[in-house]
């Protein structure tokens, strides 16, 4: 059996030009287009990196951005000052601040400044209960991203068997939960899993984030499965040989070699997050305005 590779580029510009139309849309209906805030607290190289990113995404479909960056030394003070502008801004649909923050600054606690309706990155607490309680709310990009990508290769998850490997308060529970919404069954794995493999080896769907380099066998693999790789590691020593120095949680040769669709580490999950993050702003925006649209699987619901 040869996977078929799930690819986020692919599905992510697919979103991206239909979320162009729908910036379009508002623009001309509300004489703005929505409006996405990022904060940068110091010179995380990697941070900026994603920033930057996030930023070029929002001018590609005409959403407008708007670059905050602080330095490194930047006050608790300073920064909860900026956020608390921002979420006083009816230009500003989105605010996210990017993490993690210097160590003298509080992740969590700039988080939750951020106004519930702003929260495109769906992280506030505010955010986590209403996924939690399964009410309308901005859903995290990734476990959404994720969601796009399964509706996007046609995998059916009612009364399918999903395990995701992974625990976390950023990825784990919350993709839990929108599986569990979608009428899957579901089983929150990790590194402490007693059995791990056999547990994989049952689901229909397995989604790994544990932040493990190709911790996931082809022998863990249920025929037919679908396979979501959402860890990203880079290969120490770097490859010398042309091929890419990152690789995921999955064995991938191993493990396409059982699975019916699997995601390519890069290209697969990473752009469908922006993409993500993009559909929660055009949905917050018009949830703020009082004509949200119909929602789209994974993003706001």
């Amino acid at each position: 059996m040869a996977a078929r590779r799930i690819d986020g580029t692919q599905a992510a510009a697919e979103l991206r030009r239909a979320l162009s139309v729908d910036v379009a849309a508002f623009a001309a209906e509300h004489g703005r287009p929505p409006g996405l805030a990022t904060v940068l607290v110091g010179e995380d190289a990697a941070s900026a990196v994603y920033v930057g990113a996030k930023q070029r995404a929002c001018a590609e479909v005409g959403i407008r951005g708007f670059d905050h960056r602080l330095d490194a030394d930047a006050s608790r003070d300073e920064v909860l000052a900026l956020l608390r502008e921002l979420n006083a801004d009816e230009a500003v649909d989105g605010i996210l601040c990017q993490l993690p923050v210097p160590a003298h600054l509080d992740g969590v606690e700039l988080t939750n400044v951020i106004a519930p309706q702003k929260d495109v990155d769906g992280l506030t607490i505010a955010s986590a209960g209403r996924l939690a309680l399964g009410l309308p709310g901005l859903r995290p990009c990734t476990p959404s991203g994720v969601m796009r990508l399964l509706e996007h290769v046609g995998t059916e998850l009612e009364g399918a068997e999903a395990v995701v490997i992974g625990r976390s308060n950023l990825f784990g529970k919350p993709m839990a939960q929108l599986l569990v919404q979608a009428d899957a069954t579901v089983v929150i794995a990790h590194s402490k899993t007693v059995g791990l493999d056999e547990v994989c080896r049952r689901a229909d769907v397995v989604v790994a984030a544990a932040g493990r380099p190709e911790m996931v066998r082809g022998s863990w693999i249920k025929p037919g499965a679908t396979v979501i790789d959402v860890g990203i590691n880079r290969r120490d020593p770097a490859p010398t040989d042309g091929s890419s120095a990152l690789v995921g949680d999955v064995a991938h040769d191993e493990v396409a070699a059982h699975a019916a669709a699997i995601t390519p580490v890069p290209g697969g999950v990473g752009p469908m997050t922006i993409a993500a993050l993009l559909a929660n702003t055009v949905e917050a925006a018009r949830l703020q305005a009082g004509t949200p649209a119909a929602p789209r699987t994974g993003g706001a619901a």
